[in-house]
């Protein structure tokens, strides 16, 4: 069974030296997850793969059945997660073609299931970090491994889209402290908290964010800069699958002990 799990899209499965062993489809109690989860091993490690947008990139961002994804994560065994995703760039330092390992999240989305305890149970996560501080560490350490610059911290601003966002929503987030603003982030990471998952966000730097960027943003744009960061993104995951794991030391495994009412 796959202990790590990666959300994010088909370029990662071309990793040199990873081979695709099987193609799970799950139902969940939720509804359906975006895609069939794609198995695969690499460096004696089990990861499952499964592109956040489906295959054919066709579910947009406020659609993605979230909960089915996480859920099923963990049905099939895995208890350690990185989620890569493109993001629009805030501050100064955070220019396309950045790769940032985000420690903080500022949830700006609505209307979307956010949680597993909507019925006749109360929890309550412990959000403080929202991302597993030992697998932020893992990517650092990976990072350097494979020679790379990234940002080691960053806070996400996690909007609904589709919509690109507005100059002066942009400004508000800047003065919040966002570092970049993206459209998936969350509930990702709460979800996999009440799973008792470890969980670590790999943000991309597409595009400067509106009002920053000269002139109008474009999809074809993304969609680029996507394409040319993703080979620093299969060496980051590459040098990051190679390092030895042992037990994790984090609290996200025991994130249910003290929150349940």
């Amino acid at each position: 069974m796959p202990e790590f799990g990666v959300i994010a899209g088909s370029g990662l499965y071309s990793i040199p030296g990873l081979e695709i062993i099987d193609s799970v489809k799950l139902s969940s109690p939720y509804g359906e997850p975006s895609d069939h989860f794609r198995i695969g091993r690499f460096a004696g490690k089990e990861i499952a793969f499964l592109p956040r947008h489906g295959s054919l990139h066709h579910i947009p961002p406020h659609r993605i059945n979230y909960r089915a994804n996480l859920w099923g994560f963990r049905e099939i065994g895995v208890k350690r997660i990185v989620s890569v995703g493109a993001t629009g760039g805030i501050s100064n330092e955070m220019k396309p073609g950045a790769i940032v390992i985000l420690d903080q999240i500022i949830d700006m989305t609505s209307g979307r299931d956010t949680s597993f305890f909507d019925d006749n149970e109360v929890a309550h996560i412990d959000f403080t970090e929202p991302f597993c501080p030992d697998l932020r560490k893992a990517l650092i350490d990976a990072a350097e491994d494979a020679g790379l610059t990234v940002s080691d911290r960053g806070t996400y601003a996690a909007v609904n889209g589709p919509r690109l966002e507005t100059a002066a929503e942009i400004r508000a987030f800047s003065r919040l402290g966002a570092d970049v603003v993206g459209m998936t982030g969350m509930p990702e990471a709460a979800l996999a908290r009440e799973l008792e998952i470890c969980f670590a966000g790999l943000a991309v730097v597409t595009n400067a964010a509106a009002g920053i960027a000269q002139g109008r943003l474009t999809s074809t744009e993304v969609v680029e800069a996507m394409k040319a960061s993703s080979e620093k993104i299969r060496a980051l995951i590459s040098a990051f699958f190679k390092r030895e794991f042992g037990e994790s030391s984090c609290y996200c495994g025991s994130a249910l002990k003290h929150a349940k009412m």
